[in-house]
């Protein structure tokens, strides 16, 4: 056993809503869980004293299934808990509407590249001694109403910081809040503080010692990432606490406990999840210190396994030191290309699989895949279907694959993949267009490595920071992005991939006709002419994404700046 599992040496403790860290583990519904499992990954890399907290979601996220004209239905998305994580001993317990709610915790190891373990804790309701509705409260990640919400964020909170006492946790120093989900931690803290102070109610004396334990990352700009929840329903689920209530930064008006909020208010240093972000985050919030900490990803999850041999051959320490794949620059080209065209095929395989529609490994592939909602407009593609047919016909063929799901509630998000499927019906014949159901780990890996171009098409400034081109640039994918999150730091026109220049109106969610003309500009004058005329220009583009982002947009160089000026800063 290690010692940083025997003896509960860890002074970090991590707490997100969602974790990605196995394809296995059903824990996770997009960006935010996939950070949070690189995180941890990189954590573990870096032997950082971190131990992570979530939830167990027995039922997961969700299970997406597209008719035919792509209206998308769901159904839970069970898995197999005791096959891949073991069972730990400790019971605490929480109170909910009066109730004593007891909770357990499952352990899953996340083993870095020198062998160090990251503990993570999967929080879980689901005991004989717990009523059924209790019972049900670990079950779905983002389900149910907002009461189903508020008691999930009150088990995760208070339940975290009570699980990891019990286990044995006693040197914790920080407490990292991944999103505001996690934010009633700060309750437990304060109690801990009374408690250790001999009084029975928290006091405003206790508001600056807990503050200098949290460390909160805001992740969006967009108002439905913020969890808020009226003071009626908070009274009912987690009691009339008073001495919580009065203390100044807790209830936003008096009324609304604002998880974000309170988080701010009580988290010794804040953070956006890249440059603009921060600038956003602060004109959000303003009269709050918030700094950047750009995201990254994980080098080696992300790699796919041709690049993998191919990085072990000319830059053998790039898992210990990502840095060190600046020196992409030196592999020969052909070797690239056909590091790319095996990963290519590997993803055409998958689609034929799937859809039973052989691709053409040599037609110029573009990649789309995100949460479905309206601000990441996937339709913007498709904005002059004419125009889009004109330049696979004249300029240079093009196929296209999407993949992500929409949240059972977002109509507007489900209406965006039909919208998909209509433009694929009109472009029959001329342009490909494949949807893949159930975007997950594996999905993501797959075609982040094997399509020729990533597209992203948020609405500015709403794109907080977007991972999954970082994961393109490891793999030597260039993005055709607009400029907004990490991309405007990622971006060099013309060498790392192309701009898609920002529009000033301030609708927000409209689909600019500006926008995609600069979309079939690019593609017309430069992308296409490039991939087909000039290719050792484009697998120049490729290493250069490899050298310059893959080298810089990792979670080994973004935890490192955690340590540096969140964790350990004395």
């Amino acid at each position: 056993m290690n010692k940083n599992k025997k003896d509960r040496n860890q002074t970090v403790a991590y707490f997100s809503m969602e974790i990605g860290i196995d394809n296995n583990l059903h824990t996770y519904s997009g960006g935010l869980g996939v950070l949070a499992g690189d995180t941890l990954r990189a954590a573990a890399d870096l032997n950082v004293p971190l131990v992570g907290l979530t939830l167990i979601h027995r039922q997961g996220y969700l299970r997406q299934k597209l008719s035919a004209d792509g209206w998308q239905t769901e159904e839970p998305d069970p898995w197999e808990i005791e096959q891949f994580l073991q069972a730990e001993s400790p019971r605490i317990s929480v109170i909910i509407e009066g109730r004593q709610v007891q909770v357990r915790a499952w352990r899953y190891d996340v083993r870095g590249i020198r062998g160090f373990e990251v503990p993570v804790y999967f929080l879980d309701t689901n005991l004989p001694e717990n009523t059924e509705f209790d019972r049900g409260l670990t079950d779905f990640l983002y389900g149910g109403d907002e009461h189903y919400r508020l008691c999930q964020e009150i088990i995760l909170g208070v339940g975290g910081v009570r699980m990891l006492r019990a286990l044995g946790y006693e040197h914790l120093k920080i407490f990292h809040l991944n999103e505001g989900h996690s934010a009633l931690l700060i309750l437990e803290l304060l109690d801990e503080e009374a408690r250790r102070n001999l009084r029975e109610a928290i006091a405003d004396s206790d508001k600056e010692t807990v503050r200098n334990k949290c460390v909160f990352t805001t992740h969006t700009p967009v108002p439905a990432g913020h969890d808020q929840f009226p003071i009626d329903l908070v009274k009912k689920v987690l009691g009339d606490r008073n001495d919580f209530f009065a203390l100044d930064g807790v209830l936003y008006e008096g009324r609304i406990l604002n998880m974000t909020g309170l988080a701010l208010n009580f988290s010794r240093y804040v953070n956006g999840v890249a440059r603009k972000h921060g600038e956003i985050s602060r004109l959000m919030y303003a009269g709050y210190e918030i700094e950047s900490i750009t995201n990254g990803v994980h080098a080696a999850t992300w790699v796919s396994e041709p690049f993998r041999e191919l990085f072990d051959r000319y830059m053998p320490i790039w898992r210990q030191d990502n840095f060190s794949l600046r020196y992409a620059l030196s592999i020969p080209k052909m070797e690239i290309w056909l590091a790319h065209l095996r990963a290519k095929r590997k993803l055409l395989a998958y689609v034929r699989e799937k859809t039973g529609v052989a691709l053409d490994e040599n037609t110029l592939t573009i990649g789309f895949a995100r949460r479905a909602t309206a601000y990441k407009r996937a339709n913007l593609l498709f904005s002059d279907i004419d125009r889009l047919r004109k330049i696979s016909q004249e300029s240079g063929a093009l196929q296209i694959i999407y993949a992500g799901k929409a949240h059972p509630r977002d109509i507007p998000g489900k209406e965006l993949i039909k919208q998909i499927f209509q433009a694929k019906m009109k472009l029959a014949g001329d342009i490909e267009v494949i949807y893949l159901e159930n975007y997950d780990l594996h999905l993501g890996a797959l075609m982040t490595a094997g399509v020729d171009l990533w597209l992203n098409t948020p609405q500015p400034p709403l794109e907080a920071s977007g991972t999954s081109g970082m994961k393109a640039c490891l793999n030597g994918v260039p993005n055709l992005s607009v400029l907004d999150g990490w991309w405007v730091e990622g971006h060099l026109e013309g060498l790392t991939g192309w701009a898609i220049e920002e529009n000033t109106s301030n609708q927000k969610d409209e689909v600019k006709p500006g926008e995609a003309e600069v979309i079939y500009e690019k593609l017309e004058t430069k992308i296409i002419p490039i991939y087909y005329k000039r290719k050792s220009q484009f697998i120049d583009i490729m290493a250069h994404c490899i050298a310059i982002n893959g080298s810089f947009f990792n979670t080994q160089r973004m935890m490192q700046e955690y340590v540096l000026n969140a964790y350990f800063t004395d």
